[in-house]
C-alpha cells in the first residue's frame, strides 16, 4: 500500500511529508520511536494526512509536489489551523 503522508509536531511547530511503500502505521511508529534521524527532535508526531497512491513512484511524486513551494502553500491553507502562533 503505497502512501504519501503528512505529520505535525507540536513540539517544533512543525510539518513534515513523506511517503511510504509499507504503509503509515509502521512509518509513524518508526518516527515516534525516534528511528528518523529528520523527524528525532519533534517527537511526538501526529497523522495529519494519508493519501493512498497507485504506485509507489505516484507517492513520491506527490510527496515531491508537498514539499514544493505550491505544495506547502496547500499544506499551510488546508492544516495551517493545527500551527500555534508561538
Amino acid at each position: 500500500m503505497e502512501v504519501t503522508y503528512i505529520l505535525y509536531s507540536q513540539k517544533t511547530n512543525k510539518f513534515y511529508t513523506g511517503s511510504s511503500r509499507t504503509g503509515t502505521t509502521s512509518r509513524l511508529v518508526a518516527h515516534n520511536a525516534g528511528h528518523t534521524r529528520s523527524t528525532k527532535s519533534g517527537i511526538p508526531w501526529m497523522l495529519v494526512l494519508e493519501e493512498q497512491c497507485a504506485t509507489y513512484t505516484d507517492a513520491r511524486q506527490r510527496e515531491n509536489f508537498l514539499k514544493s513551494g505550491a505544495g506547502r502553500k496547500w499544506i499551510g491553507e488546508n492544516f495551517g489551523s493545527l500551527k500555534s502562533s508561538v
